[in-house]
């Protein structure tokens, strides 16, 4: 699946998966609403997010953590 919003760069945070147009980790994206924070909450201390852009993290990590090979130990 294509994630138009998200993007990995080497030259931008190291190849991170950020927000297209913006150094914002994915991972920050997700941490902050797993701490119990909004996606208005998010967007106010990220301006340049929108909404889009957290639920494009949302399911980019979705996508990524499917595609994951569990092994059971």
């Amino acid at each position: 699946m294509t994630h138009t919003r998200i993007e990995m760069n080497p030259e931008i945070m190291g190849g991170k998966p950020v927000i297209r147009g913006t150094r914002v980790p994915v991972e920050l994206v997700l941490r902050k609403l797993g701490a119990g924070m909004t996606a208005d909450e998010v967007i106010a201390d990220h301006p340049r997010l929108t909404a889009d852009d957290i639920r494009a993290a949302q399911a980019f990590t979705a996508d990524y953590l499917a595609d994951e090979e569990i092994v059971y130990r």
